[in-house]
């Protein structure tokens, strides 16, 4: 399991508010029943299978396209651990735990 951040930026909106894209993708995004989906404010944060996320993303990058959009830019975080089980709350709990020290 990886946990992934994906922001997904139109240009060329014709405004500053690009909040309609967002709340699109991330309805893309939270359709996938195996796939953790979290809204933060500058991003959007997914746990779950990479190949499955991947897919995800590829498709929120095209379905942006879709409302005449002509350049997309998309950027991909992904922290693949190996030696543990890795979850978007583990990850949260253990710098919380280091805060109340």
């Amino acid at each position: 399991m990886v946990v992934v951040e994906v922001t997904v930026v139109p240009l060329g909106t014709g405004s500053a508010s690009v909040s309609k894209y967002v709340a699109r993708a991330v309805k893309t995004l939270q359709g996938e029943k195996d796939v953790k989906c979290e809204l933060t404010s500058m991003g959007t944060i997914l746990e779950g299978d990479l190949d499955k996320i991947l897919k995800m993303i590829r498709k929120v990058h095209e379905d942006t396209f879709s409302d005449g959009i002509v350049r997309v830019v998309t950027t991909i975080k992904i922290d693949d651990r190996r030696d543990k089980d890795l979850t978007i709350k583990g990850k949260l709990e253990s710098v919380r735990n280091k805060l109340a020290f």
